[in-house]
């Protein structure tokens, strides 16, 4: 009986030892296609962001900026940038750091590929991948016309920083990146700047780690995986959400944050319910190391574009969080649609981060 017992508890640990090191395969897969996608686009995304004037445009230019990038820290860090050296106004980043928000979220969507043979799997994982996308299209939606028309987030945003700037600020490095990156830079110099070999290898990682992660879960969900989950990590709202914030802050990638739980929501451990808090979460705590680094400059227009994205995400969970049926209910659709039409997800993809504001530049760039 104890021998048994022995070998139950040894077995345990190898699968949360094995967790442990597919969480970290998926980890590098994430930063390599990250890099990779930085190698083909990050000047791409420069110059477009350089060039932008009219609101619109702006918009367009992150989404289709930080999609191509995979990143919304390097758009916003850009445009903080730009708007320190007096290249953008803080009217022409705002809706460029709406745009970034919507753009950052195809990487979940990306995740959800690793279920797409599995059916019934794929029609969980994907409303819990793009129920993040929602909210930041509705959050668009709803404040980028009252933006242009009465400038609410620049208000807030300048009262914000004139307020802090004075504080001071840390600059704040993540452990978890100061493991993965060397290792994913470490590949990325392996493939010698080929960066669509890279591309094509960081997504085979991330479905492998994906794959092996949902095997290692699904054995594991009938035993204290699944108490740990439910009854402690996802146990609430409040929970939930601060447990995406504090990830966030501490990986420093709502990506990475977001896709996280994925595979979670696919394989039935998690509701669609419960991962809604956690992405407003973490959509707050992405915004936590720009502000953190722009306080450590002491100029008011850096803050002030740090302080902008934090306000534009606090106001959408004003609305939305009261409003959350809206979001989850639009995401489960697209999860019946995407069991009934997987094609139609590719195609959801492209003409939102890619077709439709392709299209849109060109027009109001002519």
């Amino acid at each position: 009986m104890d021998h048994l017992k022995e070998a139950s508890k040894r077995s345990g640990w190898i699968k949360v030892l094995l967790a442990f090191f597919y969480v970290y395969l998926f980890l590098v897969g994430i930063k390599l296609l990250e890099l990779s996608l930085k190698g083909f686009g990050i000047d791409f995304a420069t110059a477009l962001i350089r060039t932008t004037s009219n609101p619109f445009l702006g918009l367009f230019i992150g989404i289709i900026s930080t999609a191509t990038i995979q990143s919304s820290s390097a758009t916003t860090s850009i445009v903080v940038g730009f708007v320190s050296s007096g290249i953008l106004t803080i009217r022409n980043a705002i809706p460029i750091i709406m745009g970034a928000n919507i753009g950052t979220t195809v990487t979940n969507m990306i995740v959800s590929f690793a279920h797409i043979t599995r059916r019934d799997e794929f029609a969980r994982a994907f409303p819990g991948a793009v129920v993040h996308d929602i909210f930041n299209l509705l959050n668009v939606l709803v404040f980028f016309p009252i933006e242009i028309k009465f400038h609410i987030i620049e208000k807030i945003s300048g009262a914000l920083a004139v307020a802090f700037r004075e504080i001071g600020g840390i600059k704040f490095t993540s452990p978890l990146k100061q493991v993965v990156s060397p290792t994913a830079k470490l590949i990325l110099h392996g493939f010698h700047g080929h960066y669509l070999y890279s591309l094509f290898f960081s997504f085979l990682l991330v479905v492998l780690a994906l794959t092996m992660l949902v095997r290692v879960i699904r054995r594991a969900s009938s035993g204290k995986l699944e108490i740990l989950i439910d009854q402690y990590l996802f146990k609430s709202q409040l929970s939930s959400g601060l447990l995406g914030f504090g990830l966030t802050v501490f990986v420093q990638s709502s990506s990475v944050t977001t896709s996280l739980v994925v595979p979670l929501v696919g394989a039935g451990l998690l509701s669609i319910e419960k991962v809604y808090p956690y992405v407003l979460g973490a959509n707050i705590g992405t915004t936590f190391t720009a502000i953190l680094a722009s306080l450590v400059t002491g100029k008011l227009l850096p803050v002030q574009a740090a302080f902008a994205h934090l306000t534009f995400n606090l106001l959408g969970i004003l609305v939305w969080y009261p409003l959350k049926f809206i979001p989850i209910k639009a995401a489960k659709k697209l999860g019946a649609v995407a069991y009934m039409k997987r094609w139609a997800v590719v195609l959801y993809i492209l003409a939102i981060f890619f077709l439709i504001p392709g299209t849109l530049i060109f027009i109001f760039r002519r």
